[in-house]
């Protein structure tokens, strides 16, 4: 191996499924057997289990550590997780991706577990090496979620990309051990190439229009009509009739501030009061902002993920040699499909690559948190 392969960061994936209540050792061995000769070698990987395999994920960040060279692994828990073109779903799996990085060439974030002399030593390595990206994970229960995931981006100066922990146990992550809380992860210092995309899954039904009363999370009034009647209308004559049948399908967006691509950042919609004409979001709305109705839709979300790949392939000079996904639990099967068809539409568009994440309860990108989106972020 010549000296310039040998400081080129290299990627390696490995993944495995078992039936319900299989022990998770022969998964974790086989994992690793993939990863072939960069078990010995990496410096950082990341990995995913879906929810069955909670209570082991301490058992296997251990069998990990003592099985290869990898010291630091950063990773969460996911109802679904992405094993290169495999969507796993309600069965014990797991997904790695191992990366060998220049000579300090990552830092990891500890979480809310971390001691206070952890979090200072984060923060002053960020300040000496300026990381352009961090990966993350983060719990939903998390109080002022996305204060915090604002408040890391801004002092870390980092591109955030990642997702909340979606689980039907325990919400954990792992940075270099099984942590708890918070927001955890990994910066990644100058010198790697990464490009990243966001794709919505919702579409607009409706023009942006401004929220002229309301409080906390509620609105009253949209356009200075109450809000109900305003949703009645984009809606449609059947919905506005049926409206139990809105929800899961129809919610509220906030466009993005300076945005040259008509992002929006998009919020449930878990309340109606007929007899005010309210609507209730699931996130705090301000007056005078601007907002707009959307809802899921399978062939929008299809378009919107080829818009976003192909952007991504036109700014590649070569095949991605790793990536990392973070897609919302509403898409995957729950939108595009069986049969992995969502990761099946990123193979057709960039080739075969190593891939690795998870379904998330909410995805990260810059410095916000979203909902019904996919993150990618490329290694070139």
């Amino acid at each position: 191996m010549d000296v310039a392969s040998a400081t080129k960061p290299q990627f390696a994936t490995g993944h495995a499924r078992g039936r319900q209540g299989a022990a998770w050792g022969p998964l974790a061995y086989d994992c690793v057997a993939q990863l072939g000769d960069l078990a010995g070698t990496a410096s950082l990987g990341f990995l995913y289990v879906t929810d069955a395999l909670t209570a082991d994920l301490p058992g296997i960040v251990a069998f990990l550590k003592r099985t290869t060279a990898i010291a630091d692994w950063v990773g969460s828990i996911g109802i679904g997780i992405v094993a290169g073109s495999h969507e796993y779903f309600d069965e014990p799996a797991i997904a790695l991706l191992a990366a060998r990085l220049p000579p300090g060439g990552h830092r990891l974030i500890p979480g809310e577990s971390g001691d206070p002399g952890e979090r200072r030593e984060v923060a002053d390595w960020a300040a000496r090496f300026s990381p352009p990206l961090g990966i993350v994970h983060a719990d939903p229960r998390m109080t002022d979620l996305p204060g915090a995931i604002e408040a890391l981006a801004r002092d870390t100066a980092s591109f955030l990309v990642g997702g909340l922990t979606s689980s039907r146990a325990a919400m954990d992550q792992v940075a270099g051990r099984v942590v708890h809380g918070g927001v955890s992860g990994v910066l990644l210092a100058p010198g790697l190439t990464v490009m990243t995309g966001l794709t919505q899954g919702c579409s607009p039904i409706g023009p942006v229009r401004t929220i002229t009363a309301g409080r906390q999370n509620v609105v009253f009034e949209i356009d200075g009509r109450p809000a109900l009647d305003v949703f009645k209308e984009e809606v449609g004559e059947i919905l506005a009739r049926r409206l139990e049948r809105a929800g899961g399908y129809i919610h509220v967006a906030f466009p993005v501030a300076g945005s040259d691509t008509g992002d929006y950042v998009v919020r449930n919609l878990i309340g109606i009061d007929p007899a005010r004409g309210w609507i209730a979001v699931g996130g705090e709305i301000a007056v005078g902002a601007p907002m707009l109705f959307v809802r899921r839709d399978r062939d929008a979300a299809e378009r919107d993920l080829v818009r976003m790949l192909a952007g991504l392939r036109r700014r590649m000079s070569a095949p991605p040699r790793a990536g990392l996904y973070f897609s919302c639990i509403a898409r995957g099967r729950n939108l595009f499909g069986p049969d992995s068809a969502e990761l099946a539409i990123v193979r057709r568009e960039l080739g075969d690559f190593p891939l690795a994440g998870m379904f998330c309860n909410g995805e990260i990108s810059r410095d916000r948190v979203y909902g019904y989106t996919g993150v990618l972020a490329l290694f070139a």
